[in-house]
Parts: structure tokens; sequence; C-alpha cells
């Protein structure tokens, strides 16, 4: 077998066996496939696409390149759940305690925020003292005591997909929706849940920008999930503003807590999150979709939930207190009003420039070594649809960098598009996409 031959066939539309695939990515984790001619396929790739039996080997070839999670010691159904991204989604802090509560194991492995999207990790260690790095065994305990566990992924979860991305990253074929549905679904399927809820975002902070993209992305997905034996569902939500008031780390955890209190002053936030828990119950065949909705409100309602939340950052070595008075968290030392430039209807906002503007303010990095400060971040007051008048505030900025703040608050008010039209509202949820298992 020659890469060459591989090449060149993916270059002339045809399709890779599995044997072919499986040779690239082992030769590629190796070193003995070249990084210029993993580039060549790759673009042969972005230009020819992938099928579905094609884009699942790829996937399990990923997949099996490195660590895989044993979950059969734990008791109970294995359930995960896993976003696209986007800014002030908090979602994962929401549902993971929710369905925890309801007896579900959800073992999950999340990713640090980088450019204009928030990381998981970071925003849960902004509670002090709380462990995010743990060797398998200790991350599989927490899970069967408390059937919850929000660790950071693995070095050696699906080593493959980390150095194709690499490479994709610098040779512009990182949007190519074949190459993203095996990267996502290698680490879920490596990740071992038996469930598997995609939360795919769109708009204008989500990676795919419209909802056509966003439902192939899902689909593809999907297909993968079912390919390889496992019950996949996909949920196309609403990036075309930022989800919920609140973007930085202690601050989307304090949102999170008033949710999980059902005390939520943004009500699309809670909705999507109550969406998705139910159809993570459902998805295990904990009941009907309305019997599971109700569960997640009764959850809610009875505190059952915020308890689990709790009860997981003690296990993992913080301190509960900041979730059961969330007024411990630190403040920043500058807050800073943003007023509105004129009256009229908030028509749109540029999702990508308010996490941006995030990240100028010290919540996030723009290269993977940079410093977090977690209390940095904002506070939203208006969203599309609202109307603001001229010198009302927009938003307020949180930060302990004043010098920041400058740039900061120019990248927000050029964010928000205000005319006297007000515009039509959009869903909250776009489509759900499921399929049978196979095999």
């Amino acid at each position: 077998m020659r890469m060459y031959e591989i090449i060149n066939n993916k270059k002339r539309g045809k399709t890779l066996t599995n044997d072919e695939i499986n040779f690239v990515v082992q030769g590629f984790t190796t070193g003995e496939v070249p990084d210029y001619q993993m580039s060549a396929l790759l673009m042969a790739i972005y230009f020819q696409g992938m099928s579905p039996e094609e884009t699942a080997a790829l996937t399990m070839a990923m997949a099996n390149s490195g660590e895989q999670i044993d979950l059969s010691n734990l008791h109970g159904k294995n359930v995960d759940k896993h976003s696209t991204g986007g800014v002030g989604d908090k979602t994962t802090l929401i549902v993971a305690p929710i369905v925890a509560a309801l007896g579900l194991n959800i073992p999950k492995m999340s990713g640090r925020g980088l450019g204009h999207t928030g990381g998981t990790i970071d925003k849960i260690e902004s509670i002090p003292g709380v462990r995010t790095s743990l060797e398998s065994e200790e991350f599989l305990k927490i899970v069967n005591h408390h059937k919850i566990c929000i660790t950071g992924q693995s070095a050696n979860l699906a080593p493959a997909d980390k150095a194709i991305y690499a490479l994709r990253d610098v040779t512009a074929t990182v949007d190519s929706i074949p190459l993203i549905a095996a990267s996502i679904m290698s680490k879920k399927i490596a990740a071992g849940a038996k469930y598997i809820l995609l939360d795919v975002k769109t708009g204008s902070g989500a990676f795919m920008k419209d909802v056509e993209d966003a439902t192939k992305l899902a689909q593809e997905m999907v297909n993968i999930g079912g390919a390889c034996g496992r019950e996949t569902a996909a949920i196309i939500t609403d990036m075309s503003a930022p989800l919920g008031w609140a973007v930085g780390n202690s601050l989307e955890v304090i949102e999170a807590i008033e949710v999980l209190s059902d005390k939520a002053s943004d009500k699309p936030l809670a909705e999507v999150c109550i969406t998705l828990a139910a159809h993570l119950l459902h998805l295990a065949a904990e009941g009907d979709f309305a019997e599971c909705r109700q569960k997640v409100e009764d959850a809610i309602k009875s505190g059952i939930a915020l308890q689990k939340f709790a009860e997981m950052i003690e296990a993992q070595g913080g301190d509960p207190s900041y979730i059961l008075n969330p007024e411990n968290f630190p403040k920043a030392a500058h807050i800073i009003p943003c007023p509105a430039p004129e009256t009229g209807y908030i028509t749109k906002m540029d999702t990508e420039g308010i996490g941006l503007a995030a990240v100028t303010l010290g919540a996030g990095r723009s290269i993977p070594t940079d410093t977090i400060d977690h209390s940095a971040g904002i506070v939203l007051h208006a969203k599309t649809g609202n109307y603001v008048e001229k010198g009302q505030p927009l938003a307020t900025l949180h930060t302990n960098n004043p010098e920041a703040a400058k740039e900061a608050k120019a990248k927000l008010i050029a964010s928000y598009k205000i005319s006297s039209n007000k515009p039509r509202p959009t869903p909250l949820i776009h489509a759900q996409i499921s399929l049978a298992t196979k095999g």
C-alpha cells in the first residue's frame, strides 16, 4: 500500500477502503506518513468529500489511535453531550448536573476556550480548588460514586485527531464537514458513552454560520454515531446572539447556578438547557419526551440538580460553598458600563465580536499559553429584539485590566446593529436529528 496511490485515488474522487484509511491514520500518527503527503490527502478530501462509510472509518481509526475509556464498570447508563461551541455557552454546567441528578452517568471530558469561544474547563476552574486534570481511575471512581465528573481531555484520547487537526489548521482544510464530523466524533467514541447528544450551534457566534451547514454537520455526526454502534441524536440550536446574559468564566458559572436554582433571568438559556437535558434522557430511553421534560423541570424545582452540581465540585476538590452561595466569587476590580450609541431596536448582534471583546478583557485566550482572568467578562443588558434608548447600558464590562476596557468597549458597540425596525424573532431550536443505532 502506497500513500501516493491513496492520494491519487481520492484526488480522482474514488472511495477509500477501511484498510487504506487505517494505513493513513496509523502511518501519520507514527510519523511514517510525512506532513506533505497528509496535507495533499486532506486537500483532496476537502474538494472530493467522503462517503458516510469513509467518514465512519476515519472516525474509528482516529478513535483507535490512542486511549479508549472503558466505562463497563460503571453502574447505569452512560451518556455524553457535546456542544460545537459558542459565546456564553454554559449548557454543560447546567445539563450535566440535571441528568446526573436523574440517575444517568455523565463522564464528561471537556476542552478549554480558544479564540471567541469559551471552554467548560476554564469555567469550572473559576471555582477555587477544583481539579480538572484527573487520571482515568479517579475520573471513573468519581462518576461511579456521584454519577458525574467533568475533566479535561486526556492527551492520549484520539491523538491522531490532534495531529491531523494541527495540519488542517495550517492548510486551509478546517472547514470540511466530513473532517469536522470525524474529529468531533472520534473523541466522543473514544470517551466510551453509549448515548451521545450533539448540540450543534448555528449563527454569528458559531463555527457553522448558517442552518443548512449546521444541519449537514449534525446529520454527518449522527450517521457516524449510528455506524459506530452508538445511540446518537443532534439538536441544532441558535448562536446568533450570546447564550444567556453572561460572557466570561465565573460570570457564566453564576448564571448556570441561577438556572439550576430555578431563578433564571434569561429564559432562552433555561429553555435550551431543559430541552437538551430532556432529549438526553429521551435518547437513553428514560421515557417519552414529555415525561423526560417533566423530570428535568422537577429536578430543577426540587433543588436536586443544584445539589448534584455542588456534589460534583466537592468530589473534584473544589469549594461547594461557591455553588450554594455564588456571591462568594471574586469580582473584577473595574466594572464599566457600555451605553447604547443610538435609540432603536437591536436587529443583529455579531456574537463572535462580543466573544472577542470578552477575550480582550481577559476572559479568554488568543493563543493557548494566554492566562485566563476568571472574573473578567461581559454582562449583557440587551440582546436582539430589545428596544434601547441612546445612553442606556447595552452591557457592563468586568475587568482587572482597565487599559483593555477601551478596546473591548469599541468591539462590543461595533457588534450591535440598531435600527427603527423591530426584527423577527429567531428560533432557539432550529431542528432535531436522530438515527437508530446500526448493528
